[in-house]
């Protein structure tokens, strides 16, 4: 490949003989002449195109950059020039790294501060801020039918993150990964803590969960959270990748509200539903930024963190119902939880506490952790009704406190354990959780 950078003569040529064609063009532009020689030119002058140069990937980008013949009467002005569509493929060749941005609309959330931690921020965007954030231009190339109601989403809060992430495949395999899929692993294998979302936005609600939400709260028999993520909406800078269809704010929460117009008349308008929270969020939610997003993600090194408590704590936010329940459950769990607690072979010798159920520890390192029995005895309590369920036993509704109970006390031993890392390095998760027994112990 030449040092020379910048797109090649043929590349030029090739991109403007399809810029020529008009619509509704050829019925398979991937067998057109022009196409043919682009996708060979950037075979031959990029050495990661792949050995037969990208095909689908191909056309997803010049469409993206606004190939004439693929776009309707009222967006035809969204072309690119000849000379800068050349220039944006080329750089897309070249490119070792892809921005993504992950639109993460906060349905049912009230007015909340804006904050800003790691890659994230938090706070209500104009309608042309979001326009920028998705490439307006971009989706209206790919899909004129389609629109982007930014207006309407504007009157809503987001949680905008954004993530860099290395192009080690082709780009056709980026574009079509199902052509390059293994197909001799196990395709109905289950990923144990795979999310629900990218990775970077779970890594953002967890520390979103972090506060005290349900404190927060003015209406905890609706719901104790201060917000709900119905879906997410990921941008890709890689022209390569074909953006999902536009979200429609219908899939947020609305409601008609009747104002008296002051004249004796009234009006009506649709505004978003609002979960009313205390007045506190306002000066106690921006102490979430990224001083403390960095003590947490200190924190999510320890050892402490090996086993999946990010992945409950979220999951219980994300689910419904006794799901949500038994999922806050869990989260204590393997904050504060040992193998040996159930198999005798894993105890490390001396084993001081060998006497007490796999329960009671778990009740001694609650109360040793938060410094109370009443922890101890919230978690029981907690526990119990958690066994009631899976054990098949007869139980009544879990109520509105038993809910926010056991979200509030997985909330706070998970703070408990961030904090606890701040004091210095812990080397061995079993002593650690031996010595809050020892202190917890004796107030059960």
């Amino acid at each position: 490949m030449s040092e020379a950078t910048g797109p090649s003569d043929a590349m030029i040529s090739a991109i403007s003989d399809l810029w020529r064609l008009r619509p509704p063009g050829p019925d398979n532009i991937l067998a057109y002449p022009a196409f043919e020689r682009l996708r060979e030119a950037c075979r031959d002058g990029y050495p990661n195109a792949g050995k037969k140069g990208p095909a689908f990937a191909l056309s997803t980008a010049l469409r993206a950059l606004g190939l004439p013949c693929g776009l309707q009467k009222e967006t035809l002005h969204l072309s690119l020039p000849v000379e800068e569509a050349a220039k944006d493929l080329d750089a897309a060749l070249r490119a070792t790294h892809a921005k993504r941005i992950h639109l993460v609309p906060l349905d049912l959330a009230a007015d909340l501060p804006s904050i800003a931690f790691g890659s994230a921020r938090l706070g209500r965007p104009t309608a042309d801020e979001l326009r920028t954030l998705v490439d307006e231009a971009r989706l209206k190339r790919l899909y004129p039918r389609q629109d982007f109601d930014a207006a309407r989403f504007s009157e809503f809060h987001w949680l905008v993150v954004e993530e860099t992430v290395a192009l080690e495949h082709e780009p056709e395999a980026r574009a079509v990964p199902v052509l390059f899929m293994d197909l001799s692993r196990d395709l109905g294998q289950i990923e144990p803590h795979k999310g629900r979302f990218p990775v970077a936005v779970e890594e953002a609600l967890f520390f979103l969960l972090l506060a005290p939400w349900e404190s927060w709260s003015t209406m905890a028999e609706v719901d104790w959270r201060g917000f709900r993520v119905p879906w997410v909406y990921t941008v890709d800078s890689d022209i390569f990748v074909r953006p999902n269809t536009p979200p429609s704010p219908d899939t947020l929460s609305w409601e008609d509200r009747i104002y008296d117009d002051g004249y004796g008349g009234t009006y009506e308008e649709e505004r978003p539903v609002e979960l009313r929270l205390e007045d506190d969020v306002a000066t106690e939610l921006p102490i979430w930024d990224q001083s403390r997003w960095a003590i947490v993600e200190q924190a999510k090194q320890s050892v402490l963190f090996e086993t999946p408590i990010t992945h409950f704590l979220v999951r219980a936010f994300l689910a419904e119902g006794v799901d949500e329940f038994l999922a806050h459950i869990t989260t204590i769990e393997a904050a504060l939880g040992l193998r040996a607690d159930y198999q005798k072979s894993f105890r490390v010798a001396p084993d001081r506490h060998k006497r007490l159920r796999a329960t009671d520890k778990m009740r001694g390192r609650v109360a040793g952790l938060l410094g109370g029995r009443r922890y101890a005895d919230q978690y029981e309590w907690l526990f119990d009704l958690r066994s009631a369920f899976l054990h098949g036993r007869a139980m009544t509704a879990i109520s509105t406190k038993e809910r926010v109970m056991a979200r509030s006390l997985a909330r706070q031993v998970v703070e408990a354990l961030i904090l606890t890392t701040q004091a210095g390095p812990i080397s061995s998760r079993e002593d650690f959780l031996d010595g809050l027994l020892d202190k917890g112990a004796p107030l059960l």
